[in-house]
């Protein structure tokens, strides 16, 4: 490294090719002319080329010395970027928090769960994701989330997870419909009734079909993309559906939707946060998943 140019010497080369000479070029970087000089001699002492013609009328670059500012100006800008990166590296950033959830937690819990994390880390920029409930999981196994929420029956080897809350998933369907005068339904009348259900992937859809599975099933009524589109289906008429407790619970407070018993049937479910290893929740999502967990 002793054998390096000096960045000033570099920049005063390129200096006397912009400004027409050496004075101009020592005015603009503030150096006394004869310290220009000498720091410009040292360089072609170390490089071996003579690179500035001194003459009566004033200095500038040989030929030699044009080459060499070319490249020089790369070496400035190179370390003027260096410089600038070092420089944020010394500012401190706020800490971030990647979340996903899936649909059902996303607008019935994460709202209130976040707005308790922020009264205690509002330092904490945080970016929310909404998916289903698979497509949480492959991204908490993807590393693109710090933390996932997710309401499927079960999780994917690979990942880690705790619970974070109950849940219950039941079937409604509007006042008029006749199973909301019925004796409760048996389970084998409820899974040969074509249904309202969510896509294929979600938590609410898994526990159904895994409460359902020993039984032949028709084809859905409809197959949609969020609770609250089966939840409008379901109050337009489309047909029965099976829905977390969360999603309809002032409409059957209301009256809107009447819940229907079916005999033998447990629908209740774990809700879970999930994260890829190391097992131990490090960070702001760990704290967020303490402060669920201690509140449940």
């Amino acid at each position: 490294m002793a054998d390096w140019p000096d960045l000033a010497a570099l920049d005063l080369l390129v200096g006397i090719d912009d400004h027409g000479g050496l004075g101009a070029a020592a005015r603009k970087a503030g150096i006394a002319q004869p310290n220009a000089t000498r720091m410009l001699r040292r360089l072609e002492k170390q490089l071996g080329a003579v690179l500035v013609r001194r003459g009566r009328t004033g200095s500038a670059l040989t030929p030699e010395g044009t080459v060499v500012a070319h490249w020089a100006r790369e070496v400035l800008a190179d370390t003027a970027r260096m410089l600038d990166a070092a420089a944020s590296l010394r500012v401190d950033h706020p800490p971030e928090l990647v979340v996903a959830a899936s649909m059902t937690v996303a607008e019935h819990l994460i709202p209130r769960w976040l707005g308790e994390f922020r009264a205690v880390r509002s330092d904490v920029q945080i970016q929310l994701q909404v998916h289903n409930s698979v497509q949480v999981c492959d991204a908490a196994a993807a590393g693109e989330c710090d933390v996932g929420f997710v309401e499927g029956p079960s999780v994917p080897h690979g990942l880690y997870s705790v619970p974070v809350a109950r849940d219950r998933l039941v079937v409604v369907v509007p006042p008029d419909h006749p199973w909301a005068r019925m004796r409760p339904l048996t389970v084998a009348e409820l899974a040969s009734t074509p249904l309202v259900v969510r896509e294929v992937g979600s938590g609410t859809r898994r526990t159904l079909d895994l409460a359902l599975e020993e039984y032949d099933r028709p084809a859905p009524l409809l197959e949609l993309g969020s609770s609250a589109a089966v939840r409008t289906s379901v109050l337009g008429g489309a047909g029965p559906a099976v829905l977390s407790t969360l999603a309809v619970a002032e409409y059957l407070e209301s009256g809107k939707l009447r819940a229907v018993d079916v005999e033998g049937l447990d629908l209740s479910r774990v809700l879970r946060a999930v994260w890829r290893p190391p097992r131990a929740l490090a960070g702001p999502a760990g704290e967020l998943v303490r402060m669920i967990t201690r509140s449940r």
